[in-house]
């Protein structure tokens, strides 16, 4: 069994941008690429775990996201970093489904495919949604300042759980 990194993508990996499904918009978040790479030769494996609303709302489709998902992989690759899985949730927040954040349902997926150590595994986001499955899991949680993190009240969130960005928080995690 071996511990991984459950990634949020929008935020966390590359800028924040509402809806983001188009190449030409997509742009990585600062030190994220070297934070990756870091969580990696570390020893941890990571799988992304994304909402994407945006498919149930028709703004984009699945194909459109894969797209960008394959461009960010090979963007990712040619800097020494593997992603090992994106899992999406394709619905909106009123759809009441199983794999939305914060629910468990891509989790338990990752979990049972990857046969993931979650006692030695992290969530990380830019989003309360996005580590609030943590406790939950068994795994612990943090929380990049980039993407939305301003706008949401962390007074819940033990400061040591708190990192500027991803490479912040690659830095202070223990080697596998």
């Amino acid at each position: 069994m071996k511990p991984y990194i459950f990634l949020d993508r929008d935020g966390t990996i590359n800028i924040e941008k509402d809806y983001l499904y188009k190449i030409e918009d997509f742009e990585f978040e600062k030190a994220s690429v070297e934070g990756l790479k870091h969580l990696q030769e570390k020893g941890y494996g990571l799988i992304i775990v994304t909402n994407q609303s945006g498919i149930a709302r028709q703004y984009y489709t699945m194909d459109d996201v894969q797209r960008l998902h394959e461009y960010m992989q090979m963007q990712l690759s040619e800097a020494g970093v593997c992603i090992e899985k994106i899992y999406v949730c394709p619905h909106g927040p009123n759809d009441n489904c199983e794999c939305r954040k914060p629910k468990l349902g891509l989790y338990y997926q990752a979990i049972e495919e990857f046969n993931i150590d979650v006692s030695r595994s992290y969530l990380v986001g830019d989003r309360l949604r996005d580590i609030i499955p943590a406790k939950q899991l068994g795994a612990r949680g943090a929380l990049v300042q980039t993407g939305h993190s301003g706008a949401e009240d962390l007074s819940t969130i033990e400061k040591e759980s708190i990192f500027e960005n991803l490479l912040a928080f690659a830095k202070v995690i223990p080697y596998v």
